[in-house]
Order: structure tokens, then C-alpha cells, then sequence
């Protein structure tokens, strides 16, 4: 990983009341939340392609006809489960669960596992293959891994929900989430198909398809340590992912197909495929967070394709397809927003790109931070604050990589051989000096600093859940 300098701009989160993009305490939107419902030059870019390097083929699809049922297990009281384990180990195969009820404390649904469908805490491990798990309740997530020590597996299973704050799978307190080959769709608001909240944990997903539409639902919604490989995922109005904090989400060989079209908050005006952030609720705590894309497919249909605010984050991109189909959307946003205090809660971003192609542009606020890597031959087609001069960005090429200016550029430092850009009858601007095209340049990147330290009392995120900050809670007596 490359290096990086560390601006002296620390990020102080402030109290602002936001609606924690995942956080189903609350809605970051003037929308009902009980209703589920910089152009670059073509002529000088390659056209876009939705090719994956994902075989969708290979993604297994599962309907609940598919699954032999043995044993039917139904609980329809408030607050309970229909599974629980508790300290123990246990195993199910070939059984339906369904669940109705509700729970009237959303913090104890979110946080400890209240009225979910299926419930491991206390050190339990809990095996599942070929499950179907439904459940219409609100804030009835459907399989709860909760604590540290706890394991939950889970194999070819469909699951179902329809309730809004109702996850498909949901992990936090420190537990641990195995699944494979899973077909899960959620359709209520603030309702993740794969889910973390305070305390994170570790999320492990290899293969199947996973698919929301509901207000506020994203895909992935991390306040943990989330990987994904092999799958398909969708999201019909939400984000695909949001990575809250001081968290991971990797991606190897996955077709993303994110379309955010309605808005759970009224603190942006952006739409994008990927939000990478820090809500202030307290439930993330305040870190450098990461998303890595290695191999794989990104298909953008509304906005941008990376938003980052409120917070510092590593973007590692590995020789993926990232298309996005909103000609007015950019690559990547860095900006302000309405979480944070205003005047520090800029995005700050190590992008790093290895045998990358980009298509698009990129802005970066006067209170953010970019530095971008392009290496081995790696390409970008776009500009970088066309508007002009605003906050700091460093762009090193090396391995053979390339930027071809769509627009006039305005960066703070480069690193580059001297064939290395492409300004393409554009102009580009180094620290106020404009770049002569045909010329070597030596750089520095940029410092950034973010605050270790938990955040405290503050909004709700786009899924409606909350998040990881600092020591994994204790359930309360």
C-alpha cells in the first residue's frame, strides 16, 4: 500500500442529529419512512461496458420451491424468536421459520437481537443449511448473530423479509457471520440485506443473490468487517453499499447493480452507488474506514459512483468494471455534507488503483482531501475539480498508467513520467502553475487525520441501523 502523508485537517464529527445512514432509529429524509417505496467528452473516452469479470451464470439463485421443507417453526409473539441459541450449539436443516411480531424498542432490535426470526448470542454456535426464513415484523431482522465468540453458519437458505428494520442477515456485539449460496430479499425500509450494527463483528458471504427495495435499504450496510465473493447484488432504490466509520467492505468477483433513487436523508442532495461516512450517532466509531473492489462488476444508474464524507477512507479498486449510467453523475465526490461540523467534515480519500480503468470525474470539496494512485497500468478518463481550484489533491502515475484530461484540472500535486497525461486540448494546473504536457513531475501526497475516538449523540444513516463504536456493547439486564 502506498505510503501517504497525513494532513493536518483533523475531522471533528460533531453532534448533529443525523439520521446514521443504517440506523433505523431514525430517517434522515422528509419522506414518509413507512413508504417502502461534470460530463466527460465521449468523443476522447472508450465507451462504457457492463462487462463483469463476475460470471452471473455461476451465482446460485434460490427460490423457497427449491428448498425441501421437513419442519415448520412459527412464533408470532412480540419480542421473541422462533430460533434461539443461546451459549449452546445447535443445527437446522430443511426447516421453514416464520415470524410476525413486532418489537417496540428499536435499539434493543438493532443492538441486542430483539424479536429476530432466529437468534445465536452468549458464545452459541448455530449451523443452518437449507433454511426458508420469513418474516413481516418491524424490526424483525431474520438471522442474528450477536457477541463476541458467537458463530453462526448458514448455507443454501432463502430468506425473506418484508417489515421495515428488518435485515437478512444482522451482526453486531462482536459475532460472526459465515453464509453461503444465500438468495436473500428484503422490501421494508432500513432494511440491509446484509446488515452490522453497534459493535460490529465479522461478515463472511461467498456466493448468491442478494436484492432490496426499500427506502433507506442498502445492499451492505458495514459497521464491521464485511466480505463478500462470488455473488450478485441489487438495490432498487437505496445505495448498493454504505461503510459507516471506522469499517471494511471488501468485494471480490461480485456484479453490484446499485440504483439510488429516493432519499432517506435530507443532509445530500447526492445519489450514489457507494456512501462512505461517519453518521455522529455513536454506533461507528471514528477511524480511517476501507472498500476494496477486486475483479467483479459496478453498475451504476443514478448519481455518483463514491460519495465520501465525515470521514477518511481507503478505496482500493483491482482491475474491476465500474460503469456508471448517470452521464451527470462523477466518479468520485468528496464534500461536505450534513453530518459532522460544518467546516470539518470534508471526505478524505486514498484511492488506490491497480490495473484500473476510471470514466468519470472527480470533485473534491475545499474541505476534503484526495490522493489518487494509479498503478499498473491503470487508466482514467476525467477531470478533477473542472470548476477549479478547491481542496487538496495528489495524483501519482507510475507502472505505465495514464490520465487523459476530459476538462481543465486543478490539482494540488503530481507525481508522473513525463508521458504519463494526456491533456487532450485541456489544461491542467499544479499548485496554480499550469502542467507543461511532455514533462516528468515529483510530488508529495497529502496528510489527513481523522479522530480515533467514538462519536457521540448524533443522526441517523441511509439504512436506518447504527453501527460499531468502540467496545462491543453488553446486553443490559
Amino acid at each position: 500500500m502506498k505510503h501517504f502523508y497525513q494532513k493536518g485537517i483533523a475531522i471533528v464529527l460533531s453532534g448533529l442529529l443525523i439520521a446514521s445512514l443504517a440506523a433505523c432509529g431514525g430517517n434522515t429524509d422528509n419522506t414518509d419512512p413507512t413508504t417502502a417505496t461534470a460530463t466527460i467528452d465521449e468523443a476522447t473516452r472508450p465507451a462504457a461496458t457492463s462487462t463483469s469479470n463476475a460470471t452471473e451464470a455461476t451465482v446460485k439463485k434460490l427460490s423457497e420451491a427449491d428448498i425441501t421443507i421437513n419442519e415448520t417453526i412459527e412464533n408470532n409473539a412480540d419480542s421473541e424468536h422462533a430460533i434461539l441459541a443461546d451459549g449452546n450449539t445447535a443445527s437446522y436443516s430443511n426447516t421453514k421459520v416464520v415470524k410476525t411480531g413486532d418489537s417496540d424498542s428499536g435499539d434493543e432490535a438493532d443492538f441486542y437481537g430483539d424479536n429476530a426470526a432466529i437468534f445465536a448470542t452468549n458464545g452459541a454456535t448455530l449451523d443452518l443449511s437449507e433454511m426458508v426464513v420469513k418474516s413481516d415484523g418491524t424490526h424483525a431482522n431474520a438471522v442474528f448473530s450477536y457477541g463476541e465468540g458467537t458463530i453462526v453458519n448458514i448455507s443454501d437458505s432463502y430468506i425473506e423479509t418484508s417489515g421495515n428494520c428488518s435485515g437478512g442477515l444482522m451482526t453486531t456485539g462482536g459475532g460472526t457471520m459465515n453464509a453461503t449460496n444465500l438468495t436473500i430479499t428484503t422490501s421494508g425500509n432500513s432494511s440491509a440485506a446484509i446488515r452490522s450494527d453497534r459493535g460490529g463483528g465479522t461478515v463472511n458471504v461467498d456466493g448468491g443473490s442478494y436484492t432490496t427495495s426499500g427506502t433507506g435499504s442498502p445492499v451492505i450496510y458495514s459497521t464491521a468487517d464485511i466480505t463478500v465473493s462470488n455473488a450478485e447484488m441489487t438495490s432498487t432504490a437505496s445505495q448498493g453499499v454504505v461503510v459507516e466509520g471506522k469499517n471494511s467492505v471488501t468485494l471480490n468477483n461480485v456484479t453490484l447493480n446499485a440504483d439510488n433513487n429516493k432519499k432517506n436523508s435530507d443532509k445530500s442532495s447526492y445519489y450514489q452507488a457507494v456512501m462512505i461516512y461517519q453518521s455522529m450517532s455513536g454506533d461507528a466509531a471514528q477511524g480511517t474506514s476501507s472498500f476494496t473492489m477486486n475483479g467483479g462488476t459496478l453498475n451504476n444508474q443514478n448519481g455518483d459512483i463514491f460519495f465520501v464524507n465525515n470521514t477518511a477512507t481507503d478505496i482500493t479498486l483491482n482491475n474491476s468494471t465500474i460503469v456508471n449510467n448517470d452521464t451527470d453523475g462523477v466518479f468520485l465526490r468528496a464534500a461536505a455534507a450534513g453530518w459532522g461540523s460544518e467546516g470539518s467534515n470534508g471526505g478524505q480519500v486514498n484511492l488506490n488503483a491497480t490495473n484500473q480503468e476510471i470514466n468519470g470525474d472527480m470533485i473534491v470539496d475545499d474541505i476534503s482531501v484526495l490522493n489518487l494512485y494509479l498503478n499498473d497500468k491503470s487508466s482514467f478518463f476525467g477531470s478533477i475539480n473542472s470548476s477549479g481550484n478547491a481542496g487538496d489533491v495528489y495524483v501519482e502515475l507510475s507502472g505505465d498508467s495514464e490520465w487523459i484530461l476530459t476538462a481543465d484540472s486543478y490539482v494540488t500535486s503530481l507525481t508522473c513520467d513525463a508521458s504519463s497525461i494526456d491533456l487532450n486540448g485541456h489544461k491542467l494546473y499544479v499548485n496554480g502553475v499550469e502542467y507543461q504536457e511532455g514533462t516528468a513531475s515529483t510530488g508529495s501526497a497529502i496528510e489527513f487525520t481523522v479522530s480515533s475516538s467514538g462519536g457521540h449523540g448524533g443522526d441517523t444513516p441511509p439504512d436506518g441501523g447504527h453501527g460499531s463504536g468502540g467496545t462491543p456493547p453488553a446486553k443490559p439486564d
